[in-house]
């Protein structure tokens, strides 16, 4: 083979390495992106969930504008539920109440951007102005 043979070859392997690295790359990122969305959806369902549960009276299973017993709210709203553990395909959400306040704090199955944690982010439920306020920790 001749020299000008073996540089093609040579810069050939190159740019294949370089598509690869650069498509890996992409996959990871979207994937990273598609979690943290899907994360935030699953709070925003479970947000909404929840604010029905707390508007509607305890003589039809709800909270009666309080968050009642976790354990009845996990009832409604019909996850994959442990005590204040709710499980989706997505991720594990953690549920606490403070008097008129819930704070629902999901973790993705991704990691995030810091590259070393998973996708995460934050909900504050109001129950008596049914205020939602979002934040993405990840």
């Amino acid at each position: 083979m001749g020299t000008q043979q073996i540089l093609l070859i040579v810069l050939s392997v190159i740019i294949v390495g370089i598509a690869v690295a650069v498509g890996i790359t992409m996959f990871n990122a979207q994937a990273t992106n598609s979690n943290r969305q899907a994360i935030m959806g699953d709070m925003n369902n479970l947000a909404s969930s929840a604010l029905a549960f707390y508007k509607t009276p305890t003589t039809h299973g709800g909270g009666g504008n309080t968050w009642g017993a976790l354990d009845n709210l996990g009832n409604w709203l019909g996850y994959e539920w442990d005590g204040s553990i709710c499980t989706t395909g997505n991720g594990t959400f953690t549920i606490t109440t403070n008097l008129d306040v819930m704070t629902i704090v999901g973790l993705g199955t991704e990691l995030g951007n810091d590259g070393s944690t998973n996708v995460s982010g934050q909900l504050l439920v109001t129950g008596a102005t049914s205020g939602i306020v979002a934040s993405v920790l990840n």
